[in-house]
């Protein structure tokens, strides 16, 4: 298999978020990112693509791993979660995992919010 073939830009002609993020500088984990993640992972049956955005969001939230975040949200967003679901998700995690996380996830998820108004 191909270092794109995996990937959600395969087919596309272009380069897929992890090539373009870090391209030759880490070319086997943009591989593995490709194809293992989002290429075995992401596509097993036992759930769904929008199950997977929300447990996906939750750990990132959860973690305070923000830099990844707005890729994921994005990402929820196209599997079908609303904002409502993702604001609600936030604010119920910022009792688990801790109030700056649940503040830092909300104000990830206003930006996208709001780019994706200006975008349509």
């Amino acid at each position: 298999m191909k270092a794109t073939e995996g990937n959600p830009s395969f087919g596309t002609g272009k380069p897929s978020p992890a090539e373009e993020a870090l391209g030759a500088f880490a070319p086997k984990l943009v591989e593995l990112t490709d194809q293992v993640l989002f290429g075995d992972i992401w596509k097993r049956p036992g759930l769904s693509p929008r199950d997977r955005s929300l447990i996906t969001l939750s750990a990132l939230i959860a973690l305070n791993r923000t830099e990844q975040l707005g890729f994921h949200l994005e990402k929820g967003m196209d599997h079908g979660l609303t904002r409502e679901e993702i604001v609600e998700a936030i604010t119920h995690l910022a009792f688990y995992a801790g109030w700056p996380c649940g503040m830092s996830a909300a104000g990830a998820a206003k930006n996208l919010f709001a780019r994706r108004t200006r975008s349509s």
